[in-house]
């Protein structure tokens, strides 16, 4: 069924602008069908937390996208700024997130055809500055900020002081734990209502707990929500 979508690989380096190369490849083949209007980047370590059903009537009904766009003021967000791209970008624009994201074709559109700000980077974000956590929340933030609900749908846990999330291993695979991530939240605006649901999916699952999310699979895609 996939082998009409064969799309061009190219080597990609972590935080390199490679890997805003590979997005856009993934979205801009994803665009070639008409009928995808929902566009979600995921990685091999996430899981879905609700069925296909709940988790599709979330983004369809949406009236946002959810790509996660900060102003953190840390060393390790405004830090990561390069004056050199005054003043297409300033200070005041910019933003840090994560590169899991879900987007709607208006949105998808706009990202694959963005080449001002994608050459800026291109140009001036190299390490410290990570492409992959500041090119779409500060490119949205400028041109779209309206289409943008500001926060991720994929739970990640940075309780842990390093250079990457928690990885969850299968001992802590508990109905707790899934159900502290699917309805732990204190809250956030889906189409301006306050809603406990605030995440879709979640990472990062080490493949060993394979075997415990299946005997979970009831719980989290048994019914529709």
């Amino acid at each position: 069924m996939l082998e009409s979508y064969n799309i061009t690989m190219q080597p990609v380096y972590w935080g390199d602008i490679s890997m805003i190369d590979a997005e856009r490849r993934l979205l801009a083949n994803a665009l070639l069908d008409p009928s995808n209007q929902r566009f979600v980047l995921l990685s091999d370590s996430c899981i879905p937390l609700f069925n296909f059903t709940t988790t599709y009537r979330y983004l369809v009904n949406s009236k946002l996208s959810y790509i996660a766009s900060i102003d953190d003021e840390r060393k390790s967000g405004r830090g990561r700024y390069n004056p050199q791209m005054s003043p297409n970008i300033t200070i005041q624009d910019w933003r840090k997130g994560s590169q899991w994201f879900e987007v709607n074709r208006d949105l998808a559109l706009g990202i694959v055809a963005d080449q001002n700000y994608y050459n800026l980077f291109k140009e001036y974000c190299h390490r410290p500055c990570y492409n992959d956590e500041h090119y779409l929340p500060t490119m949205v933030n400028i041109l779209y900020g309206g289409l943008n609900s500001n926060r991720s749908i994929t739970h990640v846990d940075w309780s842990i002081v390093a250079p990457h999330p928690r990885k969850y291993a299968g001992s802590e695979i508990t109905e707790e734990l899934l159900n502290s991530i699917r309805f732990g939240s204190t809250g956030c605006l889906y189409n301006d209502n306050t809603t406990p649901m605030c995440v879709l999916f979640a990472r990062k699952f080490s493949p060993g707990t394979l075997n415990l999310l299946l005997t979970f699979a009831p719980l989290l895609f048994g019914t529709s929500n």
